[in-house]
């Protein structure tokens, strides 16, 4: 695949690929993704983040302290013109075990949704019924998702705009069924590095005919803000997931989160105190983006998997 590669794309593939792997590996470190025995189910739609996804836990399998199995799993949705081909032979291809659920979900959603509604949150529950019933028929321990960084803090700020939450997409959690454990090791990885690297990996892009085509969706419309912050305010996306990670309880406003009725007098100064009338101060990065990030995984414990040249 490299072959046909400029030997500046080789080098820009060989350092996404590094930095990539160093980060899947060190979100499954923190977090206890997976585990040794472990069998992970790989949900493989087609597009650049679960190929990245598949091609970064292959890697790490091969240099990993521990032993686990991994499986990709596609679901068929029968949508009108989806190229069933290509999956099963870059699956084959690539060597590793694969299983191709298919399902007609897609006469399920455009029967059951008026023209014009947006179609993602049904197809999204059919979709996980069909993929927790798949992982249980194959014994899978852990499901594995393509979610990255980017995901994450477009979930966040969703919640926050419309849902009156502060809540993203968790890296681990048990599915809404109770019954398998849900992993995203792309947790820690920028998409920007994830579809630089699927271009220059040549991955066989499936795009998607049913929701990605939907226009003026939330979750893309926030994902464009995202990406419009990126590109003026360099670092501010970093600081926002950092953000994520040192959540402050006592200063915020949940009840249920934080016990505000028992402070007195006597309860001390609590995570540095009632600043408020403080002038706050805050200033633009002015280091470079890769400062940034080296700075935020230096804060990290040392990812126990073997270096691949």
């Amino acid at each position: 695949m490299t072959q046909q590669l400029s030997e500046k794309e080789q080098f820009k593939l060989k350092k996404l690929n590094k930095v990539l792997r160093r980060q899947t590996g060190q979100a499954i470190a923190d977090y206890n993704m997976i585990e040794d025995g472990d069998k992970v189910m790989v949900c493989v739609s087609g597009g650049k983040d679960s190929y990245t996804l598949l091609e970064m836990l292959s890697q790490l399998k091969a240099v990993a302290p521990i032993n686990f199995d991994i499986i990709a799993v596609n679901l068929d949705q029968k949508q009108p013109g989806f190229p069933e081909h290509i999956l099963p032979e870059y699956l084959s291809k690539l060597g590793v075990d694969y299983k191709i659920v298919e399902q007609d979900t897609y006469s399920i959603v455009t029967e059951k949704l008026e023209p014009g509604k947006t179609t993602c949150s049904l197809c999204s529950r059919l979709r996980r019924g069909i993929l927790y019933n798949t992982a249980k028929e194959i014994g899978a321990t852990k499901i594995a998702l393509g979610h990255h960084r980017d995901d994450m803090l477009a979930t966040m700020m969703l919640n926050l705009f419309f849902a009156g939450k502060m809540k993203s997409m968790p890296a681990k959690l048990v599915s809404d069924n109770g019954e398998h454990l849900v992993i995203r090791p792309l947790a820690y990885c920028k998409e920007k590095d994830i579809e630089a690297f699927a271009t220059l990996q040549r991955f066989p892009i499936i795009p998607c005919n049913l929701c990605g085509s939907q226009p003026n969706l939330q979750r893309k419309l926030t994902e464009e803000m995202l990406s419009e912050w990126d590109q003026k305010f360099p670092g501010r996306l970093e600081t926002m997931f950092t953000a994520m990670q040192n959540v402050v309880p006592s200063h915020l406003a949940d009840t249920a989160l934080f016990d505000f009725k028992s402070i007195n007098n006597q309860s001390g100064v609590i995570d540095g105190g009632d600043i408020a009338f403080d002038k706050e101060s805050f200033s633009n990065p002015t280091h470079s983006e890769e400062n940034t990030d080296n700075e935020f995984y230096q804060q990290q414990p040392a990812v126990q998997f073997t270096q691949v040249n």
